[in-house]
This record gives C-alpha cells, structure tokens and sequence, in this order.
C-alpha cells in the first residue's frame, strides 16, 4: 500500500468515528511518522501547480489534520522553556550539509516542514507544519510561514512579514510565493493568494483575495493572484459606501496596483489617474 493509500484509509476511518487518539496504535503511527518524514524530505508536498494552476494535495492536508486528531498532546523541552503540543519540533542536524543554516534565539521549524538547500532562517521566525520553502529562500525576523505554504526558490522574505496557512478546507489551495518573488518588510499574505514569479512586493502591503489587484501592464483587475514580474505596492481608493452621510468627506478602501516590474515608481498622479481609468 503506497503512503497516499495509507493517509486516505486512516483519513476515511477517522472522518467515520472509527479511530481516535485514544484506540491510535502503533502502525497508525508509523504511517504519520513516515508521512512526516516524506513532507520534511520534499517528496510530498500540500500543493503543486498543474498547467499553470496551484492544486492542493488533499490527502496531503489530510495526513496533517490526522496528525492533529491522532495524537496526544504532550510536554516537550525547547531550550529552557516546557511546550505542550502534538508535534515536536523539526530536527535541524541535516541542514549545515545542505547550506542552510538556522540562527538562534527563536528559529522555530515545526515537525513536517521542509526547508531547502542555501536557505537562511533568521530569528526569530516560524515554519509550520506543512509549508515548503524552496532552495535559496531567506525567511527573514519575525517571520512566519504558515501550514502548508509553498515558498519557492530564491525568495525573500522581508522582516515581519505574514504568510498565513490554509490548511481546511482540504480542497483549497494554500498562500504560494513563486520563485525568486521578494516581499517587503511587513507584508501580509493571505487566504490562498498566489504571488507570481520575480514580483518585487513593498513593504506593509496586504495581498488576499478579497483586496483587488489593479494590473497597469494587462490593465486588468485581480483578485488573489499577482502576476509574474510585477512591482506591487498599496494605494486607496474611493469606496461606495463614502456615499453614505456618516462619511463626510468620502471614504477609501486599500488596493493593490501592480506595475511592470522593471517601470520607474510612477508619479502620484499617473497613479491616480491610472486607477480612475
């Protein structure tokens, strides 16, 4: 039985009520080890991109969630501090082999995260369970990376920033940062937003689904994705309900616009006069 069959028979057993942390015996939890093992190493990930889309991998996400109604929580040691949890942290002895190293001080990889070759994990930061950061990728201070979040090659991670997880449901796709895309200090990314490839992102800027990205180089409007090779940065613009007479004034709500990644900063006005547009 390949280690997918394996996840999705324990998966359909425990959806059924027929297993719990209490009966979970010893070859239910060999198969999360090995399914653990198998997200640390890469060989499994929670999504892949399929002619051109980001697909998650359910029964992926569903060996996570059974990591989690499985197990019993327990005290484990972290430094000098007592956590309390049901997952350990990720061992770290095979990095150095791999150029990656991880500075103290609050480095914190979950059990089940990958992390590539050449990365950089500054302090203090977090990599939950599930995520994937790519060969290359600095993860920068203050910096978390949620469950199941496919970081690529060579990206940057500024200082604070956000990348949150989505791990239910199982079908939707997670936040996805590209290959060689950077983020400025303080961004947020969100609710299964994709970052396109070589975008440079500035700081504090929130990219999620709900919030419209205006695209000046196919001068269309998108939302939860950015394209490839794009400048982004956040702008306001006007908001319907600055009609109302609480709003003396007017009201604005936050946009994203996106601009040829190689263009020069446009003046405040083209900027505004490209939004009206």
């Amino acid at each position: 039985m390949s280690l997918q069959s394996e996840i999705e028979d324990l998966w359909n057993r425990y959806d059924e009520g027929n297993i719990t942390a209490d009966s979970a015996g010893r070859d239910e939890l060999d198969a999360l080890e090995a399914f653990l093992d198998a997200l640390e190493s890469g060989e499994v990930r929670a999504a892949e991109k399929r002619d051109g889309e980001w697909v998650a991998n359910e029964w992926v996400k569903q060996g996570i969630l059974l990591n989690f109604g499985l197990r019993e929580i327990e005290g484990r040691e972290y430094g000098d501090v007592t956590y309390h949890d049901v997952l350990p942290l990720r061992e770290t002895g095979d990095l150095p082999d791999r150029g990656t190293r991880n500075t103290p001080d609050g480095t914190v990889l979950r059990r089940g995260a990958y992390v590539g070759s050449d990365c950089i994990m500054m302090s203090p930061s977090f990599v939950n369970v599930g995520a994937h950061v790519g060969d290359g990728t600095l993860v920068d201070s203050c910096d978390t990376v949620g469950s199941c979040a496919q970081i690529g090659a060579d990206v940057k991670l500024g200082a604070n920033t956000l990348i949150g997880g989505v791990l239910e449901p199982v079908e939707d796709a997670p936040v996805v940062v590209e290959d060689g895309a950077s983020l400025g200090a303080g961004c947020r990314v969100t609710s299964g937003f994709v970052v396109g490839e070589n975008s440079i992102v500035g700081e504090n800027t929130l990219l999620t689904p709900r919030i419209p990205v205006y695209d000046l180089v196919d001068e269309e409007i998108h939302y939860g994705r950015l394209p490839p090779e794009r400048r982004a940065f956040t702008r306001f613009v006007e908001s319907s309900v600055g009609d109302h007479d609480l709003f003396e004034g007017g009201a604005y709500k936050p946009a994203v616009v996106a601009m040829d990644v190689e263009a020069e900063t446009l003046e405040a006005t083209e900027r505004e006069e490209a939004l009206r547009e």
